[in-house]
């Protein structure tokens, strides 16, 4: 799995809206609710994903990290085009990728016990349905793990060496398996239902 960190020296906008707040204000112990603001947005139309479901998923994710006290969370569900245009833009690689996370917090700087988890997560659809068919998994657990590896790199978690590629391996798996024992993670792939 190719996965590329860039912290860029533009910051990039998190798109809020109203709902965020109020959703975040459901987040329960370990982060206080007025530390919390959670984005996630549908940009690719290759899969229909139910983002209610998603940001439940990411809601549970935040909330299992006891060493984070601020939460500033965009994620964003993207087609290859859009990711390879990122991809070339800020990393100057071509083609496309599965993540691509972008740190805007200063972890550590004045307690290093209290992180400030600040970012964004790009999450490119076409390449988990390429990855789920190559590893014989599902296109939505493919979302969640990407989802899972870009947080870990927001914790600070490194994958450019084999020792800590592996260690973080273990730590995604075990997120993984943590989320997937909570939720039916088929259900992303299921539209919302539209009150009547």
């Amino acid at each position: 799995m190719r996965v590329l960190t860039h912290r860029p020296k533009r910051r990039l906008p998190i798109r809020r809206g109203p709902e965020d707040f109020s959703r975040c204000a459901q987040l329960e112990a370990s982060v206080p609710p007025a530390a919390c603001v959670l984005t996630i947005r549908n940009r690719q139309r290759t899969r229909p994903v139910d983002l209610r479901w998603l940001r439940q998923i990411a809601r549970e994710l935040v909330r299992s990290l006891p060493q984070v006290s601020r939460i500033e969370l965009g994620v964003f569900l993207v087609a290859d085009g859009e990711m390879i245009r990122t991809n070339e833009h800020f990393l100057h690689h071509a083609g496309t990728t599965d993540v691509i996370t972008f740190d805007y917090s200063e972890l550590g700087a004045r307690n290093p016990e209290l992180k400030r988890l600040h970012g964004e997560i790009f999450v490119c659809v076409d390449e988990a349905l390429r990855q789920a068919r190559r590893f014989r998994t599902s296109w939505q657990s493919e979302i969640v793990r990407y989802l899972v590896h870009g947080v870990l790199h927001l914790l600070g978690y490194d994958d450019s060496r084999p020792a800590a590629r592996r260690r973080m391996k273990r730590e995604e798996n075990r997120r993984l398996r943590q989320l997937t024992g909570h939720f039916a993670l088929s259900r992303l792939a299921r539209k919302p239902r539209l009150a009547s």
